[in-house]
């Protein structure tokens, strides 16, 4: 298993948070009984990227927390080898660290592991745009998360 971090924020902060990534990837697949050998990458990116990317390719005009780009969503013109198991990209903005820590009552770490936990689930096909969906999807957050992360 394999994460890659791409600091286009510039905030050295980030980096301490691979480690974290990567046991939420292994939690996530052992809790989903998943046996590939998954890749992607995290994008940490400014309120102003995010923003973007946002009003971009999902036509919402405003900053997010964390937006995910599965490559399985269109495979039409990707090659890839077939060992490989690439899932797609998280971004994540990194003030949404911050602030939704604060707003929250947690620390920064959960909060980044947080949004890289959701936006992995993104890219395993979870969404929360029907009751039911977001209920299976905050439930497997808390399994996956509280077993890793103090809250």
């Amino acid at each position: 298993m394999e994460v890659v971090l791409i600091n286009q924020a510039k905030d050295a902060n980030v980096y301490r948070y691979k480690k974290d990534f990567l046991a939420i990837l292994k939690r996530t697949c052992d809790v989903l009984q998943l046996e590939n050998d998954y890749i992607l990458s995290v994008i940490f990116v400014t309120p102003e990227e995010i923003h973007e990317i946002n009003r971009t390719y999902r036509s919402i005009d405003r900053s997010t927390d964390v937006i995910s780009f599965a490559l399985h969503d269109d495979m039409s013109n990707v090659l890839l080898e077939e060992e490989e198991n690439e899932l797609g990209d998280i971004f994540i903005n990194v003030q949404a660290i911050t602030d939704q820590a604060n707003e929250y009552g947690h620390t920064k770490r959960r909060e980044a592991c947080f949004l890289f936990c959701h936006g992995l689930l993104h890219l395993l096909g979870y969404d929360h745009m029907k009751p039911d969906e977001e209920q299976e999807m905050f439930h497997l957050q808390d399994v996956i998360l509280d077993e890793l992360v103090k809250r």
